[in-house]
């Protein structure tokens, strides 16, 4: 096998804004799919596919908690991989095709029985997700190799989820609309010829990545890299750990209030063709708080900056609920604050999962970046899929029946599914913050320490 391109010099340690943007737009493509299944897919499996909501519910869960196993093994075979471009950037385009092709068949309605059908929805969304892990993972450690500087950490990620969240922008606003026109009346038609776009956009996107973008940071000469001693590795890693608990916490917040808002427009507000107003100009905020992030990180301690916009993001969760259901305008201010909130969330989390490998390496001598993103996009995909059953069982339990007027306890169900309860995990996450031990000075030291010991280090024979 070819051996891996040696890493640029510490000067090549910025990389130019040309860079930074290609690598950022790799997380629009993401988007397509991602979005796709954090507000879409509940309700196409429901009322399009016509699944029934508790089993959807189930088979949500167990496929994402499979999914999410293979997240550290992918992370594990990333860091293992040594190609002429690298580890991480050779699989963008590896993955690009079958993402595409998976996701094509997870939107398909095929003319099978309900229980055919629900085999079909276990089968393609488990492929799906499985092709969505081979590229995702791989790209997210990217993030930790382009730049060891972690205030270009922060803006490269910074500019990743302006990208992501322009992504979302876009899914949010026009999905429902491509649905009807591409379909001409026909809803499962449609969301085929959808997702036959996305992922021809997306193919694109990863290949600009794969071309635009560089590794610099490279494991430390002759490191050894035994499976068991990288797992007990991150398991001995505090900030690591508390980043764990805290993605799986603020992720059941994202998807719950995501998830819900199609059916609290469709089914409480009574005003259906506002959703993708309402989901467009969410994923606005989103961005905008995501663009503000390397100005906030100036002014304040990510530690201290996470915890406060979780504890507002839970306070105005909560408040939304006392949205009377004629209120719309208040639905959607209120909606676009908690935006603004959120935002920052994502590119600081993996901005701190970079300085988490950097602990790593500093208290061990090894790194392993690809699974340090692997084990938390873990931790990630199982709040998600245990915020998506929620949705799923609490429906089926408050009587939700697709595609008509819902009875007073199915309503109160999905305010609830919007407001209170992500508000409340929103609150715990702020709480969980409190034990991340890596403020801004302390990681300043690390990384002076570690540029210390490669400057020393020999040159690999």
């Amino acid at each position: 096998m070819p051996t891996a391109r040696k890493p640029e010099p510490g000067a090549a340690q910025h990389p130019g804004i040309g860079e930074k943007t290609g690598y950022a737009l790799g997380d629009l493509g993401l988007n397509f799919y991602w979005a796709n299944i954090s507000a879409f897919l509940l309700i196409f499996y429901t009322d399009t596919m016509g699944l029934p909501a508790a089993a959807v519910g189930t088979m949500i869960l167990l496929t994402k908690v499979g999914d999410a196993i293979a997240d550290p093994l992918m992370g594990m075979l990333a860091d293992r991989t040594r190609t002429r471009w690298g580890r991480f950037r050779p699989w963008l385009l590896w993955g690009a095709l079958p993402m595409a092709a998976t996701g094509v068949l997870a939107y398909t309605v095929p003319a099978l029985d309900t229980g055919g059908r629900l085999l079909w929805a276990y089968a393609t969304f488990s492929l799906m997700m499985l092709a969505y892990t081979v590229v995702s993972i791989p790209y997210s450690a990217l993030s930790g190799v382009i730049t060891g500087d972690s205030q270009q950490r922060t803006t490269l990620i910074s500019l990743r989820f302006i990208a992501a969240f322009a992504g979302t922008t876009l899914v949010n606003y026009a999905t429902l609309d491509l649905v009807r026109w591409l379909g001409a009346g026909d809803d499962a038609q449609g969301w085929q010829r959808t997702m036959m776009v996305y992922g021809v956009v997306a193919m694109a996107l990863f290949a600009g990545v794969f071309a635009c973008s560089r590794e610099r940071v490279a494991p430390a000469a002759g490191q050894r890299t035994p499976l068991r001693q990288d797992v007990t590795d991150l398991l001995h890693n505090r900030p690591w750990l508390v980043l764990f608990v805290l993605a799986l916490v603020i992720m059941v917040t994202i998807v719950m209030r995501g998830g819900a808002g199609v059916y609290y427009f469709k089914y409480y507000l009574a005003r259906p063709e506002l959703t993708g107003w309402f989901l467009g100009s969410y994923s606005v905020a989103l961005a905008l708080g995501a663009a503000l992030t390397p100005l906030l990180t100036r002014w304040f301690d990510k530690r201290r900056l996470m915890l406060g916009l979780m504890a507002l993001v839970g306070v105005l969760s909560c408040a939304m609920y006392l949205v009377p259901a004629d209120a719309v305008g208040a639905a959607f201010a209120l909606n676009i604050l908690v935006g603004l909130a959120l935002g920052p969330k994502s590119p600081l989390a993996f901005s701190m999962y970079a300085d988490t490998a950097d602990y790593t390496e500093w208290r061990t001598g090894r790194r392993a970046t690809a699974l340090t993103f692997a084990a938390a996009t873990f931790s990630q995909k199982l709040g998600g899929a245990l915020a998506s059953a929620v949705i799923a069982w609490m429906l089926a339990a408050m009587g939700y029946v697709a595609n008509q007027a819902q009875s007073d306890a199915s309503q109160h169900g999905i305010v609830l599914l919007m407001t209170v309860i992500p508000g409340i995990v929103a609150l715990l996450a702020a709480w969980t913050m409190r034990f991340y031990p890596l403020d801004d000075a302390r990681l300043a030291q690390i990384q002076q320490e570690l540029a210390a010991r490669k400057q020393t280090a020999p040159e690999p024979t």
